[in-house]
């Protein structure tokens, strides 16, 4: 059985991070759906390592549950990945409900991984002279332009993506940002979302990884639709 990813290797939630994070400003473009999207990040890692797998649908009222499968631990598995597997093994829950469980924080602790990788730099500065504020900009983009180059690839070029790169592109187009972390040159916003769609509904994993996909993607796009109304709705 797939184990879980080693420390030093990056995880699929903090290179959909460095994506959505504006370069200099230091700040996340989606700032609304992070924690549901990061927790989707988890729970699909964790599907591509085979350690969770969700139930087949049986009839319109009934809603697949995720569950834990045992995985290999490595002597030094990552934390995080780690932890969130923990939480899926309590007991079986709905993808919805475990993206919002697994995104707890998850945000802040990848800011801080990718500190101390010296991949973003913490700065701490004051509003009007008065309010602390905390951004993250960039201080190394060696590793972000090569995931740009293999998106690129993907979307603008045609070519077949790795399965952490479609599951990558799954996310993004779960939140409509697939079209705006590449240079999409003649191609519309229009057609790069539908390879993007296409992407994320392919053929690249196994039946399982794909079904982890696509409810992890329902339920990031469902908690994205609550927050945008309650914002709405507030205003």
């Amino acid at each position: 059985m797939s184990q879980l990813p080693a420390e030093s290797e990056t995880l699929i939630a903090e290179d959909l991070l460095l994506l959505l994070m504006d370069d200099e400003k230091g700040r996340l473009a989606a700032a609304s759906a992070s924690r549901p999207l990061f927790g989707g990040a988890l729970l699909i890692e964790l599907a591509l390592d085979e350690a969770v797998e969700v139930e087949e649908k049986r009839g319109l009222l009934h809603t697949p549950k995720v569950h834990a499968r045992q995985p290999r631990v490595r002597e030094r598995p990552d934390p995080l990945l780690a932890r969130a597997w923990h939480t899926v093994a309590e007991k079986p829950r709905s993808a919805q409900d475990l993206v919002n469980r697994l995104g707890k924080g998850v945000r802040e602790e990848l800011q801080a991984r990718l500190v101390t990788r010296g991949i973003l730099e913490r700065r701490e500065t004051k509003v009007l002279g008065l309010f602390p504020s905390t951004t993250w900009p960039a201080a190394d983009m060696r590793h972000e332009r090569q995931l740009r180059q293999e998106l690129q690839g993907c979307l603008v070029t045609g070519l077949t993506p790795r399965p952490r790169t479609a599951a990558l592109v799954a996310l993004l187009s779960s939140v409509d940002q697939a079209h705006k972390v590449v240079d999409r040159g003649p191609l519309s916003n229009s057609e790069v979302r539908k390879r993007a769609k296409a992407i994320a509904e392919g053929a690249w994993a196994a039946k399982a990884v794909r079904e982890a996909v696509a409810a992890s993607q329902a339920a990031v796009t469902t908690a994205v639709m609550v927050a945008t109304s309650s914002a709405t709705a507030s205003t």
